[in-house]
């Protein structure tokens, strides 16, 4: 592990200020979206272990989503590193589980870093597809290798979420269903080190699943 990589602090499972932000959050954002939660008995409790929670993106909003309809973990999410550079809002999210990223290569440190967490028993969220593509049907897009790898890298267990709007398209307060499916454990994605394309396979696998909850 890289020494800069070292210097960071493994966060803890659940801050304070998250659970602060999430109790004022959940019931308004809940109402005005008029969002319905299923499957959220399929969410791992917190003596179950960490896990990696994966979802299609639309919106910048998806991050909240996910922290409002999770009630067991806190989800911490990698954020680009231009916004840490804002200093209250340094402050504000680093407190809520973000932690930088550099979105303009393959940010090695932060791979690593993600993995530590999950192996500490931290929560992550990750976006497989990598960009926000609204009003785009999620099959129609593209997968990153990203969340396959450290799933397996970390040897932890994938919950695959669907967040269901209209057409595809997410507007300001829009209604919309959040489904959350059965967690995939690490034997299920058959990973094979020796096959060529098995960390796409099993990305390609792991989003096939997200987006069979919204079908």
């Amino acid at each position: 592990m890289s020494k800069t990589n070292k210097a960071r602090r493994i966060p803890k499972p659940k801050s304070g200020l998250y659970k602060v932000v999430k109790l004022l959050l959940t019931y308004p954002l809940r109402f005005l979206c008029n969002m319905k939660v299923r499957g959220s008995e399929n969410e791992p409790t917190r003596e179950e272990g960490a896990y990696l929670v994966i979802a299609n993106h639309r919106t910048w909003a998806d991050p909240i989503y996910l922290g409002i309809v999770l009630k067991h973990q806190q989800p911490h999410f990698m954020a680009k590193k231009e916004l840490f550079k804002i200093p209250l809002l340094n402050i504000l999210i680093r407190a809520l589980g973000a932690y930088p990223v550099n979105r303009g290569g393959a940010d090695v440190g932060a791979i690593k870093y993600t993995i530590e967490m999950l192996k500490a028993g931290v929560t992550v969220g990750m976006f497989p597809q990598g960009h926000r593509y609204n009003g785009v049907d999620p099959r129609k897009t593209s997968v990153k290798t990203g969340a396959a790898m450290i799933a397996l890298k970390a040897g932890v267990p994938v919950l695959p979420v669907f967040i269901k709007v209209k057409n595809n398209k997410h507007f300001f307060l829009c209604r919309k269903e959040v489904i959350v499916g059965k967690p995939i454990t690490p034997e299920e994605m058959s990973f094979s080190p020796e096959a060529p394309g098995e960390y796409q396979r099993v990305a390609d696998y792991l989003f096939e699943k997200v987006c069979e909850l919204g079908d």
